[in-house]
């Protein structure tokens, strides 16, 4: 079974949807250009920026690689630039976590 998704997952996914049309405009890019640098169509390019949960992780990804923000996402999400990461970083972490 499908669970709908969260307001809170749709109101990111427009949020950063929102961003990477602002990278696109401040690179002066069109969507034509970052969708054949992304390898994807442009109504998939449309699809990401105005924030489409059902669009491929893949497909924003690419995108974002494309505007050369792709880095700066991963690094955003690198738990061990937590105080949580940081503080639990010498551990040895489960293959799995199991209730």
């Amino acid at each position: 079974m499908v669970r709908p998704i969260s307001t809170r997952v749709q109101s990111a996914a427009a949020t950063l949807g929102q961003q990477l049309s602002v990278w696109r405009k401040l690179q002066g890019l069109t969507a034509q250009q970052v969708a054949e640098r992304a390898g994807i169509s442009r109504g998939t390019l449309q699809k990401v920026e105005s924030g489409d949960t059902g669009v491929s992780f893949g497909a924003a990804l690419s995108v974002a690689r494309a505007l050369g923000v792709l880095d700066a996402m991963v690094n955003a999400t690198d738990p061990y630039e937590t105080d949580l990461g940081r503080a639990r970083a010498d551990e040895v972490l489960p293959k799995r976590v199991r209730r």
